[in-house]
């Protein structure tokens, strides 16, 4: 698996002059034209002391490995645009994804262009942050290229950050999850802070579930009917630094209670963080996303649509199929193909997608799946026999390595007798032989 090699041109500094904090965020892309903006937006924080537990939090999580896989993921992405930034980023292991939405009364300033970039969080700036006070002034500007200085006590060298195809991928499966997702609970402040009290201490094997019990909320390590489950629970220590300025949670599970999802609320802005099914269990290798590419596009939809939309626009599939004059089933489709590309987040507690301006090229993005191209492989090798073709029953045989493997999908539950079905039983998508069977009917 190739990474992406990036080379910075300045570091991200966090600088003080005057009594006024100005943070600048460093950033790169392949996207020449964005390259060529000077800045996304300028503007001062309102609740800066919050917005700055928020960003070393979100640091935590990119800064973090629960897995075998080393620490490699230090560099969150930021989206600039719709009256709104949002800062985005995995743990290592993929198996965290942490989100701050800043909505337009978390910022006071103008948006020079929107658009989406990675950025650079290095220590320097950490540190700065960590030393915000409350009702202290900072001024932040997104996408700046000019060469800084951080402070008189630190020197500013360019640095070289690596951006794995995990990262991409991960954010591909991970809104498929989000949009799924109901509504569980709802905790304030004190309930809150009660609740992680009761969190084991350590790094805990098995699962435990938040549950309610005499009007108080707490982990068990005992399932309940109404509870909800949690695989790797010692990864919620990643939000202690937010708990005390916390003003509401908001814990949301997937459809079939693998994953989980929970919002902080402080008012002006919100803090999410996604868990994987299990700490050793990556977003990105879940292949969920395999379910909704197995129809293609024209690139050029995909093209329109990308110089159509502004970063952190709600996309409105409905509308947008009225306004363009475009036949819903194939608004569908492109909503299924921007979401298999991480062109499309997903606002929990708005209940909508929003647009999202990915710094990478269309088409490198489209060339990281490799079941998919492995399917269109069997496919275009004339390797799936079909046996039965019906409305609710589909049987076929598909060429392997040594040995032919059966799919049957019976009332759109599919099954293979492939060595990845068996081991997984659909719980990390589904295999190449269905997703080819899939392609074809």
């Amino acid at each position: 698996m190739t990474d992406f090699q990036y080379q910075y041109n300045t570091l991200s500094t966090l600088t003080k002059g005057n009594g006024i904090n100005s943070l600048i965020l460093a950033h790169q892309t392949e996207i020449e034209e964005v390259n060529n903006i000077p800045c996304f937006f300028w503007g001062n924080l309102t609740d800066s002391y919050i917005t700055a537990k928020c960003w070393t939090t979100l640091a935590k999580v990119v800064r973090s490995s629960f897995g075998p896989i080393p620490i490699t993921l230090k560099d969150p992405i930021v989206s600039a645009g719709t009256e709104r930034i949002r800062f985005e980023g995995f743990s290592s292991c993929n198996g965290v994804y942490a989100r701050l939405d800043m909505m337009p009364e978390a910022i006071d300033g103008e948006f020079l262009a929107n658009g989406t970039t990675n950025v650079d969080f290095n220590e320097p700036m950490l540190n700065a942050l960590n030393a915000i006070q409350k009702n202290e002034k900072v001024t932040l500007a997104v996408g700046q290229k000019d060469v800084q200085v951080i402070t008189s006590k630190t020197k500013a060298v360019e640095k070289k950050v690596t951006l794995p195809t995990r990262w991409i991928k991960g954010l591909t499966s991970v809104q498929l999850y989000l949009a799924e997702m109901q509504f569980k609970f709802e905790l304030n402040k004190i309930e809150t802070l009660q609740l992680f009290q009761s969190l084991p201490k350590g790094n805990v094997k098995g699962d435990f579930y938040v549950v309610k019990r005499a009007g108080k909320f707490m982990f068990s390590a005992l399932a309940s009917k109404d509870g909800l489950r949690i695989g790797g629970v010692h990864r919620l220590r990643l939000l202690d630094g937010i708990l005390p300025v916390v003003k509401k949670v908001y814990v949301y599970e997937s459809e079939n209670k693998e994953t989980c999802a929970f919002v902080c609320d402080f008012g002006k802005q919100q803090m999410l963080l996604a868990f994987s099914p299990d700490a050793y269990r990556g977003f990105s290798g879940e292949g969920k996303v395999l379910e909704a590419i197995t129809e293609e596009l024209p690139l050029e939809y995909i093209y329109g649509l990308n110089a159509l939309l502004k970063s952190n626009e709600t996309f409105t599939p409905s509308l947008l199929s009225i306004e363009h004059d475009i036949d819903f089933n194939t608004i569908e489709n492109l909503t299924a193909g921007l979401s298999s590309m991480g062109l499309l987040g997903y606002d929990l507690t708005a209940g909508n997608h929003f647009y999202r301006q990915l710094p990478f090229k269309t088409d490198r993005i489209l060339s990281m799946n490799p079941r998919l191209k492995n399917a269109k492989k069997i496919i275009n090798n004339d390797e799936v026999t079909f046996i039965k073709k019906e409305a609710n029953i589909i049987e076929a045989y598909v060429k392997g390595t040594s040995v032919n493997h059966k799919v049957a999908i019976i009332n759109n539950i599919p099954q293979c007798t492939c060595n990845w079905f068996t081991q997984y039983k659909g719980k990390r998508g589904i295999c190449k032989h269905i997703l080819a069977v899939k392609m074809m009917s």
